[in-house]
């Protein structure tokens, strides 16, 4: 994916294939629904999957309701690479710290990263959410890994 160097958010700092397996699962989910109708089918297909259909869709609600947090109360739009990108661009590094903190339990740490997506009142309530996202996201990578499917045979794009 080539970037303008002037989009904040959008800068190259890692590859998915350097995270652990369910970051790279979770960045992948939120291209693929931010992507539209055909990847919002897939991640559906990945947590029905993993928790059956009636857990499954209440674990993908928990996931639309955190992406819906941030898409109202954001400082500026999300920056995000395409889905068969290998990078982890800026916006979607600081979207999975905040997930892997508020998972781990450190909710005040999770809060501070979320402030960098999110306007700060609404802070603590997105790390809320992202608790419960990322163990649903650790508990379907155990089970199935949309993420790295393939990423080893991808070409390698610079920015």
């Amino acid at each position: 994916m080539k970037m303008d160097r002037t989009i904040r958010g959008a800068a190259a700092v890692g590859q998915l294939t350097d995270v652990s397996a369910w970051e790279a699962e979770l960045i992948l989910n939120m291209r693929l629904w931010q992507d539209g109708p055909r990847g919002q089918e897939q991640v559906w297909n990945a947590y029905a999957t993993a928790f059956g259909p009636d857990a499954g869709r209440a674990e993908l609600r928990t996931f639309e309701r955190l992406l819906c947090l941030i898409d109202t109360h954001m400082l500026r739009p999300l920056v995000r690479h395409s889905v068969a990108c290998r990078c982890i661009g800026s916006d979607e590094a600081v979207f999975a710290n905040m997930v892997r903190f508020a998972t781990h339990g450190d909710l005040h740490e999770a809060s501070l990263v979320a402030s960098l997506l999110v306007r700060p009142a609404f802070a603590e309530q997105i790390a809320i959410q992202a608790a419960q996202v990322g163990t649903a996201v650790s508990e379907l990578t155990r089970s199935h890994s949309t993420a790295r499917d393939g990423l080893s045979d991808a070409p390698v794009t610079f920015h």
